[in-house]
């Protein structure tokens, strides 16, 4: 084992260089969070930031921050180099394939060990031509000089070392999903109708509007059912348009509660996730965490992992559009029902909660510091 400064194996995770505090962020600050807590006398853990998240926590973290605002892509570089020379990590965790791509060639001549953490879909990421060169240079480069993969679920995995071929060693290191409050007497729900909730980005991954299409057709045959999307992003206006056009205003409503969706969640009956694809779900995880049942897509790769007994929720072929609308027919009908499982789903999604998986986090990196 590496013996860093007091004998503690020296860790770096690097947030994505994204505006908004909220997944993939999120994940890191609640790990490195209990890592400290729980392994301090073992684990050295710094954090780099590369830009200012919006909401990010204002009290300070247990966890040394490291803010290096980024302004180019060669300042990105600069950086990288800069912060991975001025300490002797043991490893560095980075997330998705581009960014572990800039820090190996931002490390070279300084032998650092790389994690790299999947959260997404790789099948899904290379979206242009300077992404197709930067999964190109990994597949046939940098792959092979990785120390280790972390992924969010077995089957992302199982695809991604079938995809890309890889001997490296790939560890599950489960997404923490945070405790909420319980409901307060302001947190009730409407007895009258039948309350559906997504959260989630605005974004065309998310499927919000395949849901909102689902849910016209459920209306026209129930008009006791509401729908709640919950988020933000760049297609809000896109959903907004399309819910005036099918003269769903009064029954649809978009709402954004960026640090906590518990109000939402406790004042809904169903959640419904019609993502075109995932690298796990922590959204998913908090409706079971609220006691909800969940209607998800069997898209790629995280629902079908979470979502392994009925009594969780149900999955839906992606583009079954009837068996979507079946499926939250069913719920309307057997709302009181499946609310007696309500138990069931918190207690099997506490095997998630910080506490519980940092300990398959810590293991994951002893094993590749080794």
């Amino acid at each position: 084992m590496p013996a860093g400064r007091q004998g503690k194996i020296r860790i770096l995770y690097v947030q994505p260089g994204t505006s908004i505090f909220a997944g993939i962020e999120r994940v890191v600050d609640t790990i490195c969070t209990e890592l400290v807590k729980s392994y301090a006398a073992e684990f050295d853990i710094d954090v780099l930031r590369i830009t200012q998240h919006k909401n990010y926590p204002a009290e300070p973290r247990l966890y040394k921050s490291v803010f290096r605002p980024v302004t180019s892509r060669f300042d990105l570089m600069r950086i990288f180099r800069d912060v991975a020379r001025s300490k002797r990590y043991d490893l560095v965790v980075i997330p998705q394939i581009e960014p572990a791509v800039v820090f190996w060639f931002a490390r070279l001549g300084h032998r650092q060990r790389i994690a790299m953490h999947l959260h997404g879909n790789p099948r899904r990421e290379a979206t242009n031509f300077k992404s197709k060169i930067k999964f190109f240079l990994f597949r046939h480069l940098v792959l092979s000089k990785v120390t280790s993969i972390f992924g969010t679920s077995p089957r992302q995995l199982r695809e991604f070392g079938s995809d890309f071929h890889c001997g490296r060693p790939m560890y599950w290191v489960p997404n923490p999903v945070r405790r909420f409050d319980p409901p307060g007497d302001d947190l009730t729900r409407d007895p009258t109708v039948v309350t559906f909730v997504n959260v989630g980005r605005y974004e065309f991954q998310k499927g919000q509007d395949i849901l909102v299409r689902a849910f016209a057709k459920l209306h026209a045959r129930r008009e006791n059912v509401r729908l709640n999307l919950v988020g933000h992003g760049s297609d809000k206006e896109a959903l907004a348009e399309q819910i005036n056009s099918l003269g769903l205003s009064s029954v649809i409503r978009l709402a954004h509660y960026p640090d906590n969706p518990q109000r939402a969640l406790y004042t809904s009956d169903i959640f419904v996730a019609t993502s075109r694809w995932e690298g796990w779900s922590l959204a998913i995880c908090e409706a079971l965490r609220c006691g909800l049942p969940v209607i998800s897509t069997d898209c790629e790769f995280g629902p079908s992992d979470i979502l392994v007994d009925q009594r969780l929720g149900r999955l839906v072929q992606p583009g079954d559009e009837e068996g979507l609308i079946n499926a939250m027919a069913y719920y309307c009908d057997n709302i009181e029902h499946e609310r007696s499982f309500s138990n069931f789903r918190m207690e099997n999604i506490d095997q998630y909660s910080a506490e519980n998986v940092v300990h398959v986090h810590a293991d994951a990196i002893r094993r590749s510091v080794t």
